[in-house]
């Protein structure tokens, strides 16, 4: 069964060498840099209409995902997460509205369910016999759940530092678990020396081009909700950066098809915690580049990230949008996530918090105008970090 995808190649944005859609050596084999999905727009013979009318999963847009058999397609429904209205806070904010794009709702509760559905769908359909990958924890877990859904083995690396939520379910779902001592950069070298060695197919955030792909449907929902309509911010909590990138390629390739209603981008604001802040610190000094953060420490293990492989493709967005950075403790983060939990009754992990964190802090520096729509992304369930935000609450 075929997809009706509009996908051609694959090219890295930083030295343009193009690669046919069978490659499977990811990242590029020229310079290192990013693998991109490139599509035919002129080839999508559908209507927006068409996306509104299908249901079920984010496969319903299919025809700008780079999977072209549909028979490998892995999914259990991830997606089609509500954007839900959150009026007391947004009162609080003294902003129009206030939406949270409730990724929590996803199979394994957060957002890496796109990505890991693309990405295991693209192993299927590229005869990989094994998977793996570095996380922070979240994306291990999810990776685990798709492939035991694939029927493919997966390692996982974590570092001991990971949530037990997710150490056990990735066991539970079955893939060997992998502990290193450290930070994720530990992890990540763990990994890349067991992918030589034993030949894992990497389903790693931009290792493969897939996972991008999967979060961009997180945009195009975004717009179907609005009306394909911009808000006016989108806040969204930044570690690795895929989910802002995604939403910002969302954006681009709806404006190529022509079905946006008006070409105003979403300002998108990227929101880092103050102890691992390198995005934040570029866009303070108006770099093209992060400089890698020494030292990083937060609770918010999400977003821990202190040296992101794409900032120049997250600076590029931010910029272009017109959007901001900023930067909050982890205490607000905390905060964050009850106020969301006792005003408008959202559950928010920490590191989704720290968005939320952010959004109030744009709101008192006078960022937001009163009659303004803004998105918070919401990343995780708040059961993901239920142990520090019910130690915060009985405090």
């Amino acid at each position: 069964m075929t997809t009706n995808t509009a996908v051609t190649h694959v090219a890295c944005r930083s030295c343009g060498e193009r690669y046919d859609l069978d490659t499977t050596d990811f990242p590029c084999r020229e310079c290192g840099g990013i693998l991109d999905f490139r599509y035919d727009y002129e080839s999508v013979a559908i209507e927006r209409t068409d996306w509104e009318e299908r249901h079920g999963s984010m496969w319903k847009y299919r025809e700008l995902l780079p999977v072209r058999d549909g028979d490998a397609i892995v999914s259990m429904g991830e997606g089609v997460t509500p954007l839900i209205d959150c009026p007391q806070l947004a009162e609080e904010l003294g902003v129009g509205s206030l939406l949270v794009k409730d990724e929590g709702q996803n199979p394994t509760n957060t957002f890496k369910d796109r990505g890991q559905s693309a990405a295991m769908s693209g192993a299927i359909e590229q005869g990989a016999e094994a998977v793996g990958l570095p996380s922070a924890g979240n994306a291990g877990q999810s990776a685990s759940a798709y492939a035991a859904r694939a029927g493919l083995p997966c390692h996982v690396y974590l570092n001991h530092q990971a949530g037990s939520v997710k150490k056990d379910l990735v066991e539970a779902h079955g893939a060997t678990l992998h502990l290193s001592d450290g930070k994720i950069s530990s992890a990540g070298a763990a990994f890349n020396e067991a992918r030589e060695e034993e030949g894992l197919y990497s389903v790693a955030t931009f290792q493969t081009p897939y996972r991008h792909e999967g979060k961009k449907t997180m945009g195009f929902e975004l717009f179907e909700a609005l009306d394909w309509t911009s808000p006016d911010h989108v806040v969204y909590p930044t570690g690795g950066g895929v989910g802002l990138i995604g939403i910002w390629k969302a954006y681009r390739e709806l404006l190529e098809l022509g079905w946006l209603d008006e070409e105003r981008p979403p300002r998108l604001d990227v929101a880092q915690a103050e102890g691992v802040a390198p995005v934040v610190r570029a866009i303070e000094a108006g770099e093209a580049e992060h400089r890698p953060w020494e030292n990083p420490e937060s609770i918010a293990r999400g977003v821990e990230i202190p040296d992101p492989g794409a900032s120049a493709w997250m600076l590029e967005a931010v910029y272009e949008s017109g959007g901001t950075g900023v930067a909050v403790s982890d205490d607000a983060a905390v905060e964050a996530a009850l106020t969301m939990a006792r005003r408008d009754g959202v559950e928010m992990c920490v590191t989704a918090a720290v968005a939320l964190a952010g959004a109030m802090e744009l709101a008192d520096r006078g960022v937001f105008d009163e009659d303004d729509e803004v998105v918070v992304i919401n990343t995780g369930a708040g059961c993901k970090t239920a142990n520090a935000l019910g130690e915060a609450s009985r405090a």
